[in-house]
């Protein structure tokens, strides 16, 4: 990105805009591309810890936390700097959800009753039709209004959603 700096600041030296509007397209290209990284990386880690919830049966404190604050990591990665549109449409989520399905897979494998099944076995136990539906109902919740509310997934009620 430094090199890209330099021929933006030559470009524009040099009175070449074409070139410096080149480089300002690559550049946002770059930071959209970092950010949809960083948003897939949380949407892993939301992903392991859905199914870590549906397979031991349980929620613990740090899981509610922590799928909490993955939300709202990706809440806050998604609006974009305009605070009026978004990185990631709703009607997209369900695809990147999907891309991040084996990872998590082979990821939660190592965490559910500490490391007890296979990626292959895991895959076999697990409703991923129910997992990825309550990942998109968290994830819409991200075009909620900009107030700040909270939302977990309630133990009682495996999967479902509650807001606070």
């Amino acid at each position: 990105m430094t090199q890209e700096l330099i021929d933006l600041r030559t470009s524009i030296l040099e009175e070449r805009y074409e070139d410096a509007l080149a480089i300002v397209e690559d550049l946002e290209g770059m930071s959209r591309q970092a950010i949809l990284r960083n948003i897939q990386s949380f949407l892993l880690r939301l992903l392991i810890h859905l199914i870590k919830n549906q397979v031991e049966q349980r929620l613990t404190t740090s899981w509610v936390a922590s799928i909490s604050d993955y939300i709202r990591q990706i809440k806050r990665l998604n609006l974009q700097d305009n605070k009026k549109a978004y990185y990631v449409k709703a009607d997209a989520w369900e695809l990147m959800l999907s891309e991040e399905w084996e990872a998590a897979i082979d990821t939660a494998s190592a965490e559910v009753m500490s490391g007890a099944y296979t990626p292959y076995q895991l895959s076999e136990m697990v409703d991923k039709k129910q997992i990825m539906l309550t990942a998109q109902k968290l994830l819409y919740l991200t075009y909620a209004s900009r107030q700040r509310h909270g939302w977990v997934v309630s133990e009682s009620n495996r999967g479902s959603l509650k807001r606070y």
